[in-house]
């Protein structure tokens, strides 16, 4: 039997990517405590949309953190780069899903994701000196 230090570990060199999975890790967290907070507590879902737009500016922010810090230069440009596919893939999953169209909340999460993104690129890049 193996133990656990000597098993493969699985890593992503891209950062691209990297940030992307780390994102949505974050917003995983994120979703489940807003679930959680609907089931326990009389806020209704109507309630949430303020929070949506919070979640997925900490998702981004933390997704351009690993991006950034991954990358080693330019963390402001790997941040933004990955705002922007995030709020893609979350558009599109949101689309084939819920057949939910572009509207004002699209145009809201893109300028809440890659702001954030790109900030938390800068963070990143600087956290890996």
């Amino acid at each position: 039997m193996n133990p656990v230090s000597k098993l493969p570990r699985i890593r992503i060199t891209s950062p691209l990517l990297s940030g992307v999975v780390n994102a949505f890790m974050w917003l995983c967290i994120g979703a489940v405590s807003a679930s959680l907070i609907v089931a326990m507590t009389n806020v209704t879902e109507e309630l949430l949309t303020t929070a949506t737009f919070f979640i997925h500016a900490i998702a981004s922010l933390f997704g351009g953190f690993s991006s950034g810090k991954r990358s080693g230069s330019k963390g402001w440009y790997h941040g933004a780069l990955l705002g922007l596919l995030y709020t893609v893939i979350v558009v599109l999953i949101g689309f084939l899903s819920f057949d939910a169209g572009l509207g004002k909340d699209t145009a809201v999460m893109l300028a809440v994701s890659i702001p954030a993104g790109a900030l938390g690129g800068m963070f990143g890049v600087n956290a890996k000196k």
